[in-house]
């Protein structure tokens, strides 16, 4: 898979390559919010293991180098990720002052949409059983931005 180093994603699955911790999901099924680490912590069998007996994807906030072309959310021909430009126009802003971010300065969602993408990301959960419209919407690759 192509990738960009210089790029993180903020939604990725636990199972990529070079996937680090930067937040635990919280809250609640409806309304999922992320407590942000201070420090971005490699995603190890240990740190896998906290999880249990969920999925990691269901509590865990994890970032890995972008995908770009080889992800279903990535507009190859404007160079986008239509996940982050999504989620920034069509999910509720959950946060007014921007939580510290251990990802940011190489985050995809902040370099692409800017505070937009961070006063939305805390009610994202890479694996939500129960989103809101909004949120639903966002997710499915099918839908353009």
């Amino acid at each position: 898979m192509a990738s960009d180093p210089s790029l993180l994603c903020p939604s990725a699955h636990p199972d990529m390559a070079g996937a680090r911790v930067f937040a635990v999901v919280g809250g609640s099924a409806e309304q999922p919010r992320a407590d942000y680490l201070e420090h971005a912590v490699p995603l190890t069998d240990e740190v896998r293991a906290l999880a249990q007996p969920v999925d990691p994807a269901e509590v865990f906030r994890v970032a890995s180098p972008c995908v770009q072309g080889a992800c279903q959310h990535f507009d190859g021909g404007e160079h986008i990720c239509r996940l982050a430009r999504k989620t920034a126009t069509l999910a509720p802003i959950v946060v007014e002052r921007l939580p510290r971010c251990a990802i940011r300065p190489t985050c995809r969602w902040w370099q692409q949409e800017g505070v937009s993408a961070c006063r939305r990301c805390p009610q994202v959960a890479t694996l939500n059983f129960m989103p809101n419209e909004a949120m639903r919407v966002a997710a499915d690759p099918a839908v353009s931005p």
